[in-house]
């Protein structure tokens, strides 16, 4: 979300910056679990940065973009300049901070370097001077230390712009990797309509709101449609379509549409699944789907078929142990989205 309003800056003629953290990750940022988050190596943070870039230009208008990264300000700084700015805060400053206070309060582990992170974020403003700040509510702390940090420094103070968390697929948590609940920024169309269509209905609202560039006027007349009892699959699939043409054109989203559509509605299976090469032997179910890569874990294959989420040709399979003896062409179905074509060799 800060990217995209980054970009509704550049379309009023602005330069967007984006800050390369290679120093701060190499610290750990404080996560807001309560925990340290471990410290990166100096090639995963390249690693790491190329690929975020990469995504980054997906939303930005590069021309209009800078890429800056700590190291060019803090490769050089020395222990004198690091204490003086240590000096412009207090520890009482930094332990209302919650996420500080709560890990000190419990007894977990806070380290010292940790407290420098705000520190040296804060210092990123003052040495790309400025304007504007974007970032999620759970940076409200480290945003508002820089504004701190430009006054020590006699400099105009940056204006904060906080954006909502948005939730993940889940509807629950936040969104991210670690639990599975995201929709990623490289997903191919087909995928990202199909996560979009299965969000819980008490997320459409939000998705509109937050994923989409939908209008105020527009946002309103959704509210309206939702409290009157329009069907929420007809929502979603006009939500699943804004989401994937921003990312990919108005192309690719009507031909996401279509798929999802022959696939859901009509039940039909896709005409370009992959083939995936088995023996004539009887094959274990569970270890089936782990190994052509339709489930990541047996615990995932497990509670796919508890559920009643794996089928071959249509019938659903019964048992974590059961035993399978193929015929070529078969079609294995996992979950809603993901299949694969049987082939004996």
């Amino acid at each position: 979300m800060p990217i995209r309003k980054m970009r509704d800056f550049q379309d009023l003629g602005h330069t967007g910056v984006i800050i390369i953290g290679d120093f701060t990750a190499q610290i750990g940022d404080p996560t807001g679990r309560d925990e340290s988050r471990p410290p990166l190596t100096h090639e995963q943070i390249k690693i790491n940065s190329e690929k975020y870039v990469e995504q980054l230009f997906t939303i930005l208008i590069p021309e209009q973009t800078e890429i800056r990264y700590q190291s060019e300000w803090f490769g050089e700084m020395g222990m004198a300049a690091v204490l003086k700015m240590l000096g412009k805060f207090t520890l009482a400053q930094f332990m209302a901070h919650d996420t500080f206070r709560n890990r000190y309060e419990q007894g977990l582990s806070l380290g010292m370097h940790e407290l420098m992170y705000p520190v040296l974020q804060a210092y990123d403003s003052v040495a790309i001077n400025s304007d504007v700040e974007l970032g999620a509510t759970e940076q409200k702390f480290n945003i508002l230390c820089g504004r701190d940090m430009q006054r020590y420094y006699s400099m105009e103070q940056q204006v904060a712009v906080l954006s909502p968390i948005l939730l993940g697929t889940d509807g629950v948590n936040k969104m991210g990797k670690s639990l599975n609940n995201y929709i990623a920024v490289f997903d191919p169309p087909a995928e990202k309509f199909g996560k979009v269509m299965s969000i819980p209905d008490s997320l459409i609202l939000n998705y509109y709101n937050y994923a989409t560039s939908y209008s105020p006027q527009q946002l309103s007349e959704v509210k309206e449609l939702l409290a009157n009892g329009t069907n929420p699959m007809i929502l979603k699939k006009k939500l699943a379509w804004e989401i994937v043409a921003l990312y990919h054109g108005e192309t690719e989203a009507q031909k996401a549409q279509e798929g999802f559509e022959s696939l859901f509605s009509k039940g039909e299976i896709p005409e370009d699944i992959a083939e995936y090469e088995v023996t004539n032997a009887p094959q274990r179910i569970v270890n089936l789907l782990v190994a052509s890569g339709l489930c990541a874990t047996n615990g995932e294959a497990k509670r796919l078929i508890q559920g009643g989420g794996v089928s071959i040709d249509g019938e659903k399979v019964n048992g974590f142990d059961a035993e399978l003896v193929l015929i070529n062409g078969q079609v294995l179905r996992a979950g809603k989205r993901k299949f694969i074509k049987i082939k004996v060799v």
